[in-house]
């Protein structure tokens, strides 16, 4: 069953463009472990071997093969209420994070996800960093962005965390066709 969500929020990412062949990752939470997808791995046809099981706190012999930002899934579940997580890298968000300090909707989409924090903004980032820095503001949103790297989604559910990561790059293609008009300056939703 576990193995079925991962497949299916994995595939939905994959068909929507929201991560490369060999981009992305997941994980859920189980008290004080968690699975998250391999190194490497293709969210959009992940098999049994593609999930990792290992520690949120330490380590176990599983760890090295778990994905390279593993370190801020755990930190996440160290300092949030969140049992499953989603990295992505939305095009359209993160074109907005190399020109933008946080991305703002300007339609309905405002109401759910809010003001969205570019964190490490001008920083060459590398996966894995900013694990405390990301941990912390999601205690008090859904989702974030990295500066030119991805973002980072929340919730209940892995399903949760897809919506948020979906409303953030719907919100980001908005975005994106007002300053291809011109119109980049209209009041905020």
């Amino acid at each position: 069953m576990l193995l079925s969500q991962f497949q299916t929020i994995g595939r939905e990412l994959s068909s929507r463009g929201l991560v490369t062949s060999h981009s992305g990752n997941m994980s859920v939470r189980f008290g004080e472990r968690m699975v998250i997808t391999r190194r490497g791995s293709m969210l959009g046809c992940l098999t049994e071997q593609d999930l990792v099981e290992t520690g949120i706190t330490r380590n176990d012999r599983m760890t090295p093969l778990a994905s390279s930002e593993l370190p801020v899934h755990r930190a996440i579940y160290q300092y949030t209420g969140a049992q499953a997580i989603l990295h992505a890298h939305p095009p359209h968000a993160t074109a907005i994070s190399l020109i933008e300090q946080e991305i703002v909707p300007r339609d309905e989409w405002y109401e759910v996800i809010g003001r969205v924090p570019v964190l490490g903004w001008g920083l060459n980032l590398k996966p894995g960093c900013l694990d405390s820095t990301v941990a912390e503001e999601l205690k008090e949103r859904h989702v974030v962005m990295l500066y030119g790297h991805g973002s980072f989604a929340i919730g209940q559910l892995l399903e949760e965390a897809l919506s948020f990561t979906t409303v953030l790059e719907e919100a980001s293609k908005v975005l994106c066709l007002l300053k291809s008009l011109g119109s980049g300056n209209l009041p905020q939703a």
